[in-house]
């Protein structure tokens, strides 16, 4: 799977040092838009810049710029969906809408956002009839937990490590809830449901089962 980032997951995932997740399920790449890194990370971010600038300089990450998607003949494939995506969210949505256009652009598959509020770019993807398959940074952890990259004990530490070091207040149990909710009991599309099968057959994953572990986990 490929990735684009926005922001806010950024921020959570270094400041809990936990980044390394994204690379270990997105191993087809990784990728934010410059502005992130060059205005946003610079003013919300100053205290991960160290470590991003590492995993950018060692290839665990990668920086569009507008000069790089001109060489690939796409930039104005971009310009396109940011000017489409503009008219959806608000304009304290911006980041999104970067992160979302560069994922539309490159054809990746997953946008990871914290942005859970409703007209929010996770939300919205859930709604819209889209191809891109938006996840927080719970649910992957959930994900890494179902296909075998962690145990439970480690994803239940890794949830309250980033939830503390970005004070976001979420519980873990609410989280897992959603989850089951969005791709099993209630789901927005069925392109999640689909994909969540595809998973459990290409893993084995009983996913009742492990849920269920993960569960008992949490309420430990």
């Amino acid at each position: 799977m490929r990735a684009s980032l926005d922001t806010n997951v950024i921020i959570h995932l270094y400041r809990g040092g936990h980044q390394n997740i994204l690379f270990e399920l997105f191993d087809e790449g990784v990728f934010i838009y410059e502005q992130i890194r060059s205005i946003e990370l610079e003013n919300h971010g100053k205290d991960i810049l160290n470590s991003l600038d590492n995993d950018i300089r060692s290839g665990k990450l990668e920086i569009y710029s507008d000069q790089k998607l001109k060489d690939m003949a796409v930039f104005k494939i971009f310009e396109n969906n940011v000017k489409e995506n503009r008219y959806l969210y608000g304009p304290g949505d911006l980041c999104e809408v970067y992160a979302i256009s560069l994922a539309q652009t490159l054809g990746a598959y997953s946008l990871v956002t914290n942005d859970t509020k409703q007209g929010g770019p996770y939300m919205s993807l859930l709604q819209f009839e889209d191809d891109i398959m938006p996840f927080t940074f719970a649910d992957l952890l959930i994900i890494r937990f179902l296909i075998g990259q962690a145990d439970e004990n480690q994803t239940v530490r890794a949830f309250d490590d980033i939830n503390s070091a970005s004070d976001l207040n979420w519980s873990f149990r609410s989280q897992l809830s959603k989850f089951i909710r969005r791709f099993f009991i209630d789901p927005y599309r069925k392109e999640d449901t689909v994909w969540i099968k595809s998973l459990a057959k290409k893993y084995d994953i009983k996913i009742k089962t492990k849920l269920q572990i993960l569960r008992d986990a949490i309420d430990m």
